[in-house]
């Protein structure tokens, strides 16, 4: 079955492309369906994807206070009443294996 090109409207922009006979038939092969976005639609969407786009959330920090040396730090879940958090430094230095803070001088 000869391929001819086609004229198709992007999704994206509005505009009218063309999905040539080229395209269609190394579409064809590899079973993908027609593209519904022109050509630099899909560039912006992939280069969107590449650094991050809108798929990647901010992630959330709560404040709390080191239970180590009292110093003010923020982490990345919510504190829960009588768990210690530590702060980077007191963390690094203790390791994650002893969860009881050390006695403040």
């Amino acid at each position: 079955m000869p391929f001819e090109d086609k004229t198709l409207t992007c999704l994206g922009c509005g505009a009218e492309f063309v999905f040539s006979a080229e395209e269609q038939e190394f579409f064809a092969s590899r079973s993908y369906s027609e593209p519904k976005r022109c050509p630099s639609c899909r560039a912006a969407r992939r280069s969107e994807r590449a650094a991050g786009g809108s798929s990647v959330r901010t992630r959330v920090m709560y404040p709390a206070t080191c239970a180590a040396c009292g110093k003010e730090t923020q982490v990345p879940f919510e504190p829960k009443e009588g768990r210690p958090v530590f702060c980077r430094d007191c963390y690094m230095t203790r390791g994650s294996d002893d969860p009881r803070p050390e006695p403040q001088p």
